[in-house]
């Protein structure tokens, strides 16, 4: 292995680690929201500030390596992407400190209703950012392309969410400040997969140099393969 492979094996790393930091605070979000523990909650929004020193470093060092190395083609290719990918995990890390606010704000209040959706949702979605990192480190388009198009299963989670809390605000006026920061949790869920879509979206121009973003709709992509 070369000085520049070990480099690169090296930022690779630091991306999954910001991943897994990023992955246990979303986690651990909607736990602080759905057992009602602000300590919990306050964890997750002091954890953020190792996801930004991450997210900058990855940054100085791909910068680095660009100018430095002169990375062709695929390396090339490695380097940008690593620099995407950290931009998303750390609008990821933002939202998940986020959740942790509106928990911290409705665990003052009786609660609304049992939380269903919203663990479904953040299983989803947390479920899609790890397997886009899974793909970016195996250069799997396939498991990249499945990624992209479970985000329409948050997006439809979200809509429900929503319905059932527009009916709550309109029984009972009282119900109207819960029932919207709980609205703020579940769109910032479906960021979150958003997100992750766009980590999966990374990893195909990282395989294939292509860049599919805004153009083509995964159900076609995939029956093109």
């Amino acid at each position: 292995m070369t000085v520049f492979d070990d480099e690169l094996q090296q930022l690779k790393e630091k991306i999954l680690k910001m991943g897994s930091l990023v992955e246990d605070a979303l986690k651990n979000s909607i736990q602080a929201l759905v057992d009602r523990d602000n300590a919990v909650a306050r964890r997750v929004i002091d954890s953020d500030r190792v996801v930004n020193t991450l997210d900058v470093e990855i940054d100085e060092e791909s910068i680095r390596l660009i100018a430095l190395r002169q990375p062709m083609a695929g390396d090339l290719r490695f380097i940008t992407t690593a620099m995407k990918i950290t931009t998303d995990l750390e609008r990821m890390g933002d939202l998940a400190v986020n959740i942790a606010e509106r928990a911290i704000e409705l665990n003052e209040e009786p609660i609304l209703k049992p939380y269903i959706d919203i663990p479904r949702m953040r299983e989803i979605a947390q479920g899609m950012m790890r397997d886009a990192l899974d793909a970016f480190v195996r250069k799997d388009k396939r498991l990249a392309m499945d990624v992209i198009m479970r985000d329409d299963e948050v997006d439809d989670l979200k809509h429900e969410v929503l319905k059932e809390l527009a009916f709550f605000m309109a029984q009972d006026p009282a119900t109207v400040y819960r029932a919207m920061k709980i609205s703020f949790v579940a769109q910032y869920l479906e960021r979150l997969a958003d997100h992750a879509t766009n980590i999966a979206e990374m990893v195909i121009y990282l395989v294939e140099g292509k860049i599919i973003r805004h153009m083509v709709p995964p159900a076609e992509a995939a029956e093109s393969e």
